[in-house]
């Protein structure tokens, strides 16, 4: 069945917002990367600074929901936006002679900020498509897998545009020049967003929020381990092992080693989001019921597993950085992330699929909340396991995660109970 076009515009306008918040998320988080190891940082303390990013997007997602329930889902969506220009702004008076330890702590609650406005628009944004999408699983499956993998794309886009910006025009250019756009762009959604998205109901209590649905609760426990199982290596630990091999500590040779670094988590970020967007048709999801892409879920996940295990055993065997190593590396963390986007776009489904339309937004924001979660959990790793044990125990770990969330996803049921 064919959407509704009030549906289908309200759905393009929510999918633009989101584009233009995720470009600007993946640029801020490549510029504080890189900017705060180029000034000494160690591992853990880079950590350090998206770890309240992490925390507050587990309790926005927690409250968002019943927020959005209770006054609609333009509400969060807009209130998203805004303040991420705030923390845009506040970042940008970041002051170089400050203390390591004040600088940690205004980047952190900067970051703090920036991930409540992530998380107040990915909830809108997921909710939206279960209330706008055509009626049936293929057509929701179909829409939430071109938003979340189109969205996948634009944030890689945002990783080489930052490492671009720092390279160019430098730190705090590139965060006041992304405020301006992204205030532009929130002035043009605020005035041309369609109607079709619901305005709330009055007696939504915050109690709701939490599911007693099996499937909804097995499926946030896969998605903790699974996120975490990409942020181990994906914040920290990966970025400073290229740049330990790319980069002499010469002017020249960072900004080729931003450039380079930059452009390897752009290139993963977009292919993880093409195959996102292509995971109905690689599932063959028009021909398969919902109990079949449930154990397909299961096949997915382990196979999953292997490649991070694979690749901690051949850091292992090479002792140290060596080229062979590093293209091996590449090429496996390329194939961990297409295998990554369809395990992350059957959940995304799987959450819509199990939850009621007047429930959406508290079994989403539940379920983000998870995903939040899980990205603390692999945000605090990655540094710590790279500074302990280097790639084999950061691999290692995130091989051990993603076999937890095969295991977690094995009890889902396709009915409800």
């Amino acid at each position: 069945m064919s959407a509704r076009p009030e549906g289908l515009s309200a759905y393009i306008a929510v999918t633009a917002a989101y584009w233009a918040f995720m470009l600007t998320d993946g640029a801020l988080r490549m510029l504080v990367l890189l900017h705060f190891h180029t000034l000494g940082f160690s591992p853990v303390q880079l950590a350090y600074l998206f770890v309240l990013y992490e925390i507050a997007g587990i309790v926005t997602n927690l409250c968002a929901g019943w927020i959005a329930a209770r006054f609609g889902l333009t509400s969060t969506l807009y209130t998203g936006l805004a303040l991420q220009v705030v923390a845009l702004l506040a970042l940008a008076q970041l002051n170089p002679s400050w203390s390591v330890g004040a600088s940690v702590a205004f980047v952190m609650l900067v970051q703090g900020a920036s991930g409540v406005a992530k998380d107040l628009a990915k909830m809108s944004s997921k909710s939206a498509v279960k209330l706008l999408a055509p009626t049936g699983d293929v057509g929701l499956f179909r829409w939430v897998a071109l938003l979340t993998g189109s969205k996948n794309m634009v944030k890689g886009v945002g990783f080489l545009l930052g490492a671009a910006l720092l390279a160019t025009v430098g730190f705090v250019g590139a965060v006041l020049g992304m405020a301006v756009v992204l205030a532009v762009i929130l002035m043009a959604v605020l005035m041309f967003m369609p109607v079709g998205l619901p305005k709330g109901r009055k007696d939504a209590k915050f109690t709701e929020v939490f599911s007693k649905d099996r499937n909804i609760n097995w499926l946030s426990a896969a998605r903790v381990v699974l996120f975490g199982a990409r942020d181990v290596w994906f914040v920290v630990g990966i970025p400073i092992y290229f740049y330990a091999v790319l980069s002499d500590g010469t002017t020249d040779s960072n900004r080729t080693a931003f450039f380079l670094i930059g452009t390897f988590m752009a290139v993963w970020v977009i292919l993880y989001g093409l195959v996102q967007a292509s995971a109905p048709r690689i599932l063959r999801a028009k021909s398969r019921s919902t109990s079949q892409l449930i154990s397909a879920a299961r096949g997915w996940a382990w196979a999953l597993a292997m490649i991070p295990a694979v690749l901690a055993g051949a850091t292992l065997i090479a002792n140290g950085p060596q080229t062979w190593l590093t293209l091996t590396i590449i090429g496996g963390l390329l194939m961990f992330g297409a295998l990554f986007a369809v395990n992350s776009s059957l959940h995304s489904f799987l959450i819509l699929s199990f939850t009621e339309a007047e429930r959406v937004t508290m079994d989403v924001g539940f379920y983000y909340m998870a995903n939040a979660a899980g990205r603390l959990i692999g945000t605090l790793a990655s540094g710590l396991s790279y500074q302990i044990g280097g790639l084999p125990l950061m691999l290692g770990i995130a091989s051990g995660m993603v076999a937890l969330s095969a295991v977690a996803v094995s009890f889902l049921v396709p009915e409800k109970g």
